[in-house]
């Protein structure tokens, strides 16, 4: 087991190599619509590519989901296969949040043998979530404010 700092240290080394291999501005935060961005996740166990809708009004967010939701088959026939779609999805904070996301299961940040395979695994996936997203951003959206 690693100390908090040694934790810290190797998640830091992870991202920088990371940023390494793929370098490149991802789209993140920068999605043009408040609340509504695109996350890496990685822990001892996994891996995961997500689409958070985080806005605080419910209906706003849900409007947001449905489209995403809208666009499913799409969105799992042409870029991306094994979406799980949580309309309601409740972070460690309490607050509920709407999120799709894509997992790779048994791997680990702590394991360096395992941080190709996350990275080929992040830059696939998210790669795919922005061009589908620059492709339907028109649509997305489009919804009632």
């Amino acid at each position: 087991m690693y100390s908090k700092e040694e934790n810290q240290k190797l998640k830091h080394e992870f991202w920088v190599e990371f940023a390494q291999k793929y370098p490149r501005k991802w789209l993140l935060y920068d999605t043009k619509i408040k609340d509504f961005s695109f996350k890496f996740y990685v822990e001892n166990t996994k891996a995961q590519v997500h689409i958070d809708i985080e806005m605080r009004n419910n209906e706003l967010r849900l409007q947001y989901f449905e489209k995403l939701v809208a666009l499913k088959n799409i969105l799992e026939e042409e870029f991306i296969k094994d979406l799980v779609f949580e309309k309601n999805h409740t972070l460690e904070n309490g607050k509920t949040i709407s999120r799709i996301w894509v997992e790779k299961l048994n791997v680990s940040v702590s394991n360096r043998k395992y941080w190709d395979e996350i990275f080929d695994f992040f830059n696939e996936k998210m790669n795919a979530i922005e061009i589908f997203y620059l492709e339907y951003d028109d649509f997305i959206k489009d919804v009632e404010k």
